[in-house]
């Protein structure tokens, strides 16, 4: 079955011109007008992938995306936002809230497409079986389940990706771009600072008070999965 794309947007023409490009593409399509109509939608539909608008009446588009956040069932889909804030201020906040991408209006409609295929490749690949482990943290790459010291960690797919990167790198070193290449891979552009949002998410889930950061911040150099020295 193809995937299905849900559509948060309250600009009529803007989503006549997103369904026509979506489903010329092969996908399915589903609509919101407002917040709480993409709240009961996705609960309804469970689609694959939403293209969620900041401004929307009534709910607003971050809070839609920090309620769904919220729910371990619905972490795992991919979340881009569409919005005519371009400040990077801004963009730091919708990724802060739990957006793997973020598109700033106007667009190009190529972009958008090549975007959320690489969304969706990423999220609905050949699940490759096995565990990976790194001291306390235990990944389970068919079960799409991370625990540490028995606690379930609960990851967004953006993150998920990058500590499976990191967990099979163990102790070495990788640049933002190096991390943006392996993670996000090269057909997206995505800016370096979206590396460091992502990295704060994950120390956040992955870290409880007393447990060592397993992230290590190597000044001028990047990021590595490192238990023998704290960031």
């Amino acid at each position: 079955m193809k995937p299905l794309v849900m559509i948060v947007e309250d600009e009529a023409a803007l989503v006549t011109v997103l369904r026509y490009n979506l489903e010329k593409e092969g996908y399915r399509v589903c609509e919101a007008m407002d917040g709480e109509e993409a709240l009961t939608v996705f609960s309804e539909s469970r689609p694959d992938l939403v293209l969620l608008d900041w401004m929307l009446p009534g709910l607003s588009g971050i809070e839609v995306c920090r309620q769904l956040r919220r729910k371990p069932e619905e972490r795992e889909v991919p979340i881009v936002m569409l919005t005519a804030r371009g400040e990077e201020a801004d963009k730091v906040r919708g990724l802060n809230t739990g957006a793997d991408d973020y598109i700033t209006k106007p667009f190009s409609v190529p972009e958008l497409l090549a975007r959320v295929k690489a969304h969706l490749r990423r999220v609905q690949p050949s699940q490759p079986k096995g565990v990976l482990e790194y001291d306390t943290v235990v990944m389970d790459l068919g079960a799409h389940r991370v625990t540490r010291a028995g606690r379930h960690v609960h990851l967004g797919p953006t993150e998920f990706r990058l500590l499976r990167f990191l967990m099979q790198n163990p102790g070495s070193v990788f640049s933002r771009e190096a991390l943006l290449n392996a993670v996000w891979g090269p057909d997206i552009y995505v800016e370096p600072r979206t590396v460091d949002v992502h990295i704060r998410r994950l120390r956040k889930a992955l870290n409880t008070e007393g447990e060592v950061d397993l992230i290590r911040t190597v000044r001028a150099a990047g990021y590595a999965l490192d238990a023998t020295v704290t960031a």
